[in-house]
């Protein structure tokens, strides 16, 4: 089953925008004081239809020179008093093909647990941003990419230079400065290029659908082809919102900056009926009701490229973002999606390209993962019954729904029951990015 694409909408300050069909969102008010390899896979609860057909609208041609475009997600968990947690960001299951480069992969690299980040735990896991490129002639860019307190963990093309090495990074994190750089790469308008594609799903190729210019890496091993500059990586920074779940189901929203955040959505997914509620312009803090779950898959889709399109992404780009997400940010659950501030966005991740283009747009949104009481007793009753497939739908989530939440109230037999548990999946997952290793032959 397919699970929903959600992306950040925004929040108002407290202006509600009726989402979805029929009477959808909640009200608001004011507070007074959120591949390639065979291996395990993560089995959505209820997900959303099949894609709709790509954009046919190819803004990009109003081009006047080099132009940068870049859309990504910084995912992190909501604690018990709202702010984000520690957890383990990269443990979950591989969803990348094998082509990817992982940090610290190869013969005489990290352990599989230790390679990608996989063992680190830390707040933030920064999630396929990937960089667009367009001109009206072909030149070649060089592209720099840094991480204060984040360490880069996947990529690709893989002929790119990391610093520090992973090695260093392991040791030295989170206190360390990661940072990925591209020489040579050439931007090739309406060239005919060949990409590499490998067998079984993964989030990795939606990106490829858009109109931007084909790229080429060169390497002592030959050109590396793509559509797109890719990377990921994990970091410890403090997200821009915190996200408080009261018993009465009401979700308190709070604004962590002095800038107001552009915009949120709260979403949830119960058994494959969804609702959302979205704001703009938030500044404080709001409360938010718990969404009718009576919204339809499609107008969430268009709400969310359009704030999408309003940070300046082409219609193309917008679509390719929400089409890769749309089996993780709509799975079962409650989370707050928000568009982070284009100063915070450089700030965080500062981008260097030259020659400089004529324009760079930066679209990254924010997930926080709500751990609702009723998120809480769905995990608990699977506990007790033993329900391994209900548990592994949760992923990389189980850690800190158990630790973090349910904690006292699991009895010792059943705390034991979802340690061993979650030990397992860990393993599973470690072993099915074992196929890629075999793969290469190292």
């Amino acid at each position: 089953m397919r699970r929903l694409m959600l992306i950040s909408l925004l929040v108002a300050a407290p202006v509600v925008i009726a989402a979805g069909i029929a009477g959808t969102a909640g009200g608001v008010e004011p507070s007074t004081s959120s591949a390639g390899a065979a291996g395990v896979v993560w089995q959505p609860i209820a997900g959303p239809a099949d894609p709709r057909p790509a954009a046919t609208a190819d803004d990009s041609t109003a081009v006047r020179g080099l132009t940068v475009h870049e859309w990504g997600t910084f995912t992190s968990v909501a604690g018990p008093n709202g702010t984000a947690i520690e957890w383990m960001p990269a443990g979950g299951p591989t969803d990348l093909p094998c082509f990817v480069s992982v940090s610290g992969a190869g013969p005489k690299g990290l352990t599989l647990a230790e390679q990608g980040g996989r063992s680190k735990m830390t707040r933030v896991r920064m999630e396929t941003p990937v960089l667009y490129f367009y001109s009206r002639r072909e030149q070649t860019v060089n592209v720099s990419v840094s991480f204060p307190q984040g360490l880069i963990t996947e990529w690709y093309p893989s002929n790119a230079k990391l610093s520090p090495d992973a090695f260093a990074s392991q040791k030295s994190f989170p206190n360390v400065t990661g940072t990925i750089q591209w020489n040579d790469v050439q931007v090739m308008p309406g060239a005919t290029v060949s990409y590499p594609i490998e067998d079984g799903p993964s989030h990795y190729y939606a990106a490829r659908k858009t109109a931007s210019a084909p790229l080429q890496v060169p390497s002592t091993q030959g050109s590396q082809s793509e559509k797109f500059l890719f990377y990921r990586g994990i970091a410890d920074f403090t997200p821009p919102l915190s996200v408080r779940a009261a018993k009465d189901g009401r979700i308190a929203v709070s604004n962590l900056e002095s800038d107001e955040l552009p915009g949120v959505v709260l979403f949830e997914n119960r058994g494959g009926k969804i609702g959302y509620t979205m704001l703009k312009g938030l500044k404080q803090t709001v409360w938010i009701d718990r969404p009718a779950l009576n919204s339809s898959f499609e107008s969430l889709q268009n709400d969310l490229e359009s704030l999408l399109k309003a940070q300046g992404m082409f219609a193309q780009e917008a679509r390719a973002m929400v089409d890769t997400w749309k089996d993780s940010w709509f799975e079962q659950g409650t989370r707050v999606f928000y568009i982070v501030p284009s100063h915070a966005v450089d700030s965080i991740l500062p981008l260097t390209v030259t020659p400089t283009p004529v324009s760079v747009k930066r679209a990254f949104v924010g997930r926080m993962e709500v751990l609702t009481p009723v998120t809480q007793d769905e995990v608990l009753v699977a506990i007790q019954k033993n329900d391994r497939t209900a548990l592994q739908s949760y992923g990389r989530f189980l850690e800190p729904i158990v630790n973090q939440f349910l904690g006292s109230h699991l009895a010792a037999a059943d705390q034991a029951k979802a340690a061993d548990l979650i030990a397992a999946f860990r393993a599973d997952y470690v072993a099915s990015a074992k196929a890629c290793t075999q793969k290469r032959g190292w």
